[in-house]
């Protein structure tokens, strides 16, 4: 099976995993018109992909084959130590205009590094087929970082369970189901066979996730979620060295949030 479709059934295959979410029962609370907001840090694991590169005026076109990846936390060197922007952060934006259905906007910095490795490209270069190995890494001349974010930002609809409920509202536990789609929006940083783009942001193309998370509310306004994702991004017309590369890849993610929520309508 192509990468490409297996990718394809990859990302339907997260979307259906989430069904169960939205077809559950109703949740019984009366907590419409909440609005919320969080920051949290995450931690990512990547498929391997295959990182497609087309550079016309040189009469390149060819792909580094089976690419793995990992992220940069930044945290696990220390948080306090540096800016809170640095580290792989996330936040979220939402409101609840129903009881138990909410829209977000879901952004998560995350960083994505190709590994050193040995990688087969094949295709052409030059206008000449080629089928060759490079060992990758910065030495070499290689390297491809979305180190300043390979930044998933997604529109999501969230459904939401109560799970507990302290009789004086102290603590509330509450689970959560969200999918959505958006685009990426990198920032490209590379070398190839040792020529090197210009770093930039760019919107970069589009990517589909799915969420699961537990909440737990203190004192009606702080609360503390813990959640992990799936994502399924599809990078395209990405900057290099006079041309653009593409790829895809899925991502699971791990994710711990500190946030607050206020109600917007008094309760009767």
């Amino acid at each position: 099976m192509s990468n490409s479709r297996r990718n394809a059934i990859t990302a339907v295959a997260f979307l259906v995993n989430l069904v169960p979410f939205f077809v559950a029962a109703q949740s019984k609370s009366n907590r419409k018109g909440e609005i919320y907001f969080s920051w949290g840090y995450n931690k990512e694991w990547y498929t391997r992909s295959d990182l497609h590169v087309n550079q016309p005026e040189l009469g390149n076109k060819y792909t580094f084959k089976n690419v793995r990846a990992h992220d940069n936390p930044g945290w696990d060197k220390g948080i306090f130590d540096r800016a809170m922007t640095i580290p792989q952060y996330n936040y979220r934006i939402g409101y609840f205009f129903k009881d138990d259905l909410a829209i977000e906007i879901n952004f998560d910095h995350t960083k994505y590094i190709i590994d050193r490795q040995e990688l087969r490209y094949k295709g052409t270069m030059d206008s000449k087929p080629v089928d060759g190995t490079v060992e990758w890494n910065e030495n070499n001349g290689f390297y491809y970082f979305l180190n300043n974010g390979a930044n998933f930002l997604l529109f999501n609809l969230v459904k939401r369970w109560d799970l507990y409920q302290h009789p004086n509202d102290k603590i509330r536990i509450d689970m959560l189901g969200k999918a959505g789609v958006g685009p990426v929006i990198p920032h490209v940083e590379n070398s190839l066979f040792g020529q090197k783009n210009e770093p930039d942001f760019q919107i970069g193309g589009w990517n589909v996730g799915v969420e699961h998370a537990i909440r737990a509310t203190f004192f009606k306004y702080a609360y503390l979620e813990f959640a992990h994702k799936l994502d399924y991004a599809r990078y395209a017309h990405l900057h290099i060295y006079k041309g653009k590369a593409r790829q895809a890849f899925g991502t699971y993610e791990l994710i711990l949030n500190l946030g607050v929520t206020i109600p917007t309508i008094k309760k009767k």
